[in-house]
């Protein structure tokens, strides 16, 4: 994936959907879309991200960013972001339908990493499979040519 793609991401019910910011090796989301995604309130995750940082469980440097948006009224903003980290560690801290769907997901995700040493991305895996079904085809005719 490019560095700053647009990633589409959504719910299982499918109610919510979100355009996820992929940057830096990693996911980068809004207060206003972990509202989304936990089906919180601003200040429920306002208050579990700065217990976040004061716990010490992240430091705010390492995690936080703010990146440059085009407004509708075509001015430039500068929004904060928050890593994949501190999406994880809201995760695990919110109580919501959608933050026991987000903990349920993460745990599979884990197991599978623990257990078989990697995760299958169930929604890539169709055009993996045809990329691969490509690649096999045109072996034969690689082979053909000696470039092997």
């Amino acid at each position: 994936m490019e560095r700053g793609e647009i990633i589409i991401y959504q719910t299982p019910d499918g109610e919510t959907n979100l355009d996820v910011r992929l940057e830096n090796e990693t996911i980068w989301l809004t207060q206003a879309q972990m509202v989304l995604l936990f089906g919180r309130d601003q200040s429920v995750i306002s208050k579990h991200i700065r217990n976040i940082f004061i716990e010490g469980e992240l430091v705010k440097k390492a995690v936080y960013a703010k990146f440059a948006y085009t407004a509708t009224d075509g001015k430039m903003y500068d929004v904060e972001h928050y890593n994949l980290d501190v999406i994880i560690s809201v995760g695990y801290r919110v109580k919501s339908k959608r933050g026991t769907q987000f903990r349920i997901w993460a745990n599979k995700v884990l197991k599978e990493y623990i257990i078989k040493g990697y995760a299958i991305n169930q929604h890539a895996q169709i055009e993996q499979l045809e990329d691969l079904k490509q690649t096999v085809k045109l072996l034969p005719k690689v082979k053909q040519k000696k470039w092997i």
